[in-house]
């Protein structure tokens, strides 16, 4: 090994010292009026081949600087605007440093020409940053996310999340298209670099914004990927499959069909692994990740796409497709279909420390489930461009899930002295059934060239939930007498309906430049509670006796109407946008089993809504907003209905409350310096709620909690994050990225702890670091640390204060030698000193693939050893203003496994076919 280093080390020091170092400056300008052209594209080409050595773009002076290595002696120096005729000059760089001057660019016949036929690796038009994919050398069959890795300012985490100049990607589009639904890992780990022409980064803006020219969603970026033309029509994808000890396995395949404007996609896979879809041989994750959860209203909520993963131990086999066309001119269309089928077991281990100001107690449980879920989605949207005025975009959704889970759970809850006042055993199992139907239309209508529009919404969602739930519990007390012993079946019903209406018309004040925007809405939520429960009857051995306790059968209403006025002003830096609503809110509750409980509540409520965005330049920006929301409370906590159903915490609203006012301030700067390839983001925002709804909770001698809720003032919550990266060019073959960050978290939560009114402040910082080494064709390196400081206090004199310190620790590492090998390794240590007893402070995590190419490169053979020190571990602490909370669960234990996977390439040009062959 000593000596493989040595010869490495060597082969290093030859390479650098053999190559040519070069300085070459100058100021690009505007032949017609001699003015500086900012963000104009300078890039150095090998004559031979037009291989891109290096680039830069120009400051606000129209000044360039580029400093590098290179074998060659000449090089193409190009300069690209848009609009501009190109500049080409062949540069002898042996004569270093060298002076350009004053370099003028003509107007060009054809804009359009101009923008085609450039090879600039960067070009920057207006707000959208382009890519020239073939200007950024990866690995042979690099995925997207691959080369998204290689871009400047783009930063892309181990779980494919993309952030580009510090500002996260929310959604990917393939030709302007979605491609599979709103998870962009499908995208970024399915399409292959070699069938991508350009990624074009934008602002985030809905389709009308787009269409109206409005301007976007200054928090968020969105990637376009413009696929070459020649691969337009064919058919393309991967096949895997790997088994391995422990009977673990896994498989997966996409196939994909280009013709034209038509595209068809389908994937299916499955594994024991938790893994959230099916990776080729671990080199690279195939399916995209996410969860799908029921919220408390019976509707549907999605964190991506549903495929497996999670706490325990999951089997997962899922199904999808995914269509996009353009049926006529103006007319588009694109549809998704998942199926997600998947089985959980979960063991949890928790121990708990409460605090309350005069004394503490402890409790222990132990939890173990097992879920079965099938969870069918579809998405469809249609734009209709009725003219280059009129734009209809309809989106309908529907979602189905079937579950069955099975859970059971014991605890105990002792005193200081370690005596026991309380324990609880309880076993269910519950059958449910949802469905849901939403369906987003809007209309968008421009009048001529000043900036005026109108716009119609019409949203409305259709949720129902329906259980079956069979339970089984006891709880029991130091006096017997007060012991609870339940064996009940319940009849769960959920249904909620919702309709949002808008209608907005912008006034232009100034033409394109400073508007009057005028907007109405309406909403009406309507939701339906029924919950029928009958105790098991001895003799007739069988749930006949309506227990009316535990039974409930509520209808709420939240009615909502808000008229507003705006101002919003328009210029190609900055832009500036300030609006001022007045909410009317009915919320009314019908209790159908106990009619002396309904309550009707009239509230209304001033809203603002402001941001402000600047660009000094195409490479940095400032953005700021300020907005006041009115929350007003759950209708369950308003509602003065006794819930006994947990028999240790009696739940009991309050129609008194009041709606919370949140007054949030956030602002940020990204900028990313091309020549000196550094980047530095920030982001701080400040929270300040009025009147918000907290619980309230009174623990007797039983520890039985009984809760209720009650406004306060005095909560808020400040949060930070900034990180600075850079990336040194070591020479032709080595890359050195760094990047530092850190993210602060100060908060004070005012709240009730067994009646006594409290506050608590939390401060939390995080600093981390990583390191990327790249050695083109050789090796790859990337250590990164990060620790956690956190401290609680309390103005309660018998609470204690509270500190934690976690360190968590990664390496990283890829080696490509010797040929059509590729060697990773992700290595992982976490130290977390505050734990509890009998919980693992510290864990070593380590993953290993080793990949062999075959058949050309079409397929690969992958060996893959999970937790290969067999060290996996999840405990977990948690410290809030009530209490101390060490938890362990199931985890997904050491295996090995074989796999094979293959590619399939048909892609030709737009209207022809190829023979099959490799990426």
């Amino acid at each position: 090994m000593k000596q493989l280093l040595c010869v490495l080390a060597l082969l290093s020091a030859v390479i650098c010292y053999s190559q040519n170092s070069f300085k070459i400056s100058g100021t690009v300008v505007s032949q017609d009026d001699k003015s500086p052209l900012e963000a104009a594209t300078v890039y150095l080409e090998r004559i031979q081949d037009s291989t891109l050595v290096t680039y830069t773009i120009s400051d606000k002076n129209g000044y360039f600087e580029i400093q590098e290595k290179t074998y060659d002696d000449h090089l193409n120096l190009v300069i690209s605007y848009v609009g501009l005729e190109e500049y080409k000059t062949k540069i002898d760089v042996s004569k270093s440093p060298i002076n350009l001057g004053e370099i003028a660019m003509e107007s060009a016949n054809s804009l359009e020409e101009v923008v085609i036929t450039s090879r600039a690796p960067i070009t920057i038009k207006k707000d959208t940053l382009e890519f020239n994919v073939k200007s950024f050398k990866t690995k042979k069959d690099a995925t997207v996310e691959d080369l998204l890795k290689e871009l400047p300012g783009v930063e892309v985490d181990e779980n494919g999340k993309i952030k580009v100049n510090g500002k996260e990607v929310n959604k990917i589009l393939v030709n302007g298209k979605p491609f599979f639904g709103d998870d962009p890992t499908i995208t970024t780990r399915n399409l292959t670099k070699e069938i991508i022409e350009k990624i074009q980064i934008v602002d985030t803006k809905t389709k009308s914004e787009a269409f109206t020219g409005e301007e976007g969603d200054n928090e968020n970026k969105t990637i376009n990927l413009t696929i070459k033309e020649e691969n337009n029509k064919g058919v393309f994808g991967r096949l895997a499959a790997g088994g391995g000890t422990d009977k673990r396995y896994e498989f997966a395949g996409i196939v994909n069909v280009f013709d034209n404007d038509q595209r068809i996609s389908v994937l299916a896979g499955g594994n024991n692994i938790n893994s959230p879809g099916f990776s080729f041989g671990e080199i690279e994750k195939m399916f995209g990740g996410g969860s799908m959860y029921i919220r408390s209203d019976g509707s549907f909520g999605s964190n991506g796409r549903s495929f497996g993963g999670g706490e325990g131990i999951t089997v997962s086999n899922n199904v999808g497709a995914n269509f996009a066309d353009k049926l006529a001119k103006g007319i588009d269309v694109s549809a998704d279909y998942f199926l997600a089928a998947s089985n959980s077991d979960n063991e949890i281990v928790t121990k708990r420390e409460n605090i309350l100001p005069d004394r503490r107690y402890f409790t222990e449980s132990y939890v173990n489930s097992n879920s079965n879920t099938d969870n069918h989605s579809s998405n469809l949207e249609f734009d209709i461009e009725v003219d280059s005025t009129f734009l209809i975009n309809v989106r309908p959704s529907f979602r189905i899930l079937k579950s069955q889970t099975t859970y059971s759970r014991d605890e105990s809850s002792l005193d200081e002295l370690g005596a026991l006042i309380n324990a609880s055993n309880s076993s269910s199992y519950v059958e449910t059934t949802g469905r849901n139907f939403s369906n987003d239309f809007n209309v968008t209508k421009r009048f001529g060239n000043k900036g005026t529009f109108i716009k119609f919404d019409l949203n409305t969602g259709f949720n129902s939930t329906e259980t079956d739930d069979y339970s089984n519990s006891q709880t029991m007390f130091e006096d017997d007498t007060q012991n609870i012993d339940r064996d009940q079946y319940s009849d769960g019903k959920q249904n909620f309906e919702s309709l949002f209406a808008r209608i907005a018309y912008r006034l232009p004040l100034i033409a394109k430049t400073l508007f009057l925007n005028f907007e109405y809405s309406t909403r009406n939520d309507t939701r339906e509670n029924v919950r029928s429960t009958f105790d098991f009857d001895d003799a007739a051995q069988d749930y006949i006796n309506f227990n009316e306790d535990l039974s409930t059968n509520f209808n709420y209403s939240n009615k909502r109407n808000t008229p507003s006025l705006g101002l919003s002003y328009q210029k190609e830096k900055w832009s500036l946008r300030m609006e001022a609503g007045y909410v009317f809110r009915t919320l009314e509750s019908r209790d159908e089993l106990r009619p002396e409980m309904s309550l009707k509540q009239n509230f209304e409520a001033l809203e603002l809504n402001g941001r402000f965005h600047y660009r000094f330049s195409p490479k940095s920006s400032i953005y700021s907003g300020y907005y006041l929301s009115n929350q007003p409370p759950q209708i369950t906590q308003m509602s003065p209905f006794q819930d006994v159903s947990d028999p240790l915490n009696i739940v009991t609203g309050n129609p008194s409350l009041e709606p919370a006012n949140r007054h949030s301030f956030y602002g940020g700067f990204n900028s990313f310096d091309f020549q000196k390839k550094t980047g530095f983001w920030g982001y701080a925002s400040v929270n300040v709620t009025e009147n918000q709804v907290v619980s309230r909770s009174v623990i007797d001698e039983d520890l039985v909690r009984y809760t209720t809720y009650e406004n306060v003032d005095g909560n808020y919550r400040v949060y930070a994050d900034a990180s600075y990266a850079k990336s040194i060019k070591m020479d032709s073959l080595k890359t050195l990225r760094l990047r530092v960050g850190t993210n602060t978290n100060i908060s004070r939560a005012v709240n009730f702890n067994n009646d006594q009114q409290y506050a608590a402040k939390n401060r939390a910082i995080g600093p981390n670091a990583r390191i990327t080494f790249t050695w083109k064709d050789i090796m790859e390196l990337e250590p990164n640390y990060r620790v956690t400081f956190n401290k609680s206090t309390y103005n309660l004199e018998n609470f204690d204060d509270q500190e934690f310190i976690r360190h968590d620790l990664g390496i990283r590492t890829a080696t490509f030698l010797p040929k059509k090998f590729e060697w990773r390794n992700d290595i992982k240590y976490s130290y977390n000193p505050n734990v509890s007893s009998g919980f693992q402070k510290s864990a070593w995590f380590w993953n290993s693939t080793l990949a062999y190419s075959v058949l050309k490169d079409q397929g690969t053979v992958t060996l893959k050893v999970y937790d290969l020190l067999n060290q996996n571990t999840n405990a977990q602490r948690t410290a809030t203003e009530n209490y101390i909370q060490d938890r362990q669960s199931s985890v997904l234990q050491q295996y090995f496994m074989l796999s094979f996977s293959w590619k399939f390439n048909s892609l030709g040009k737009k209207g022809e076919i190829d023979d099959f062959g490799g990426f």
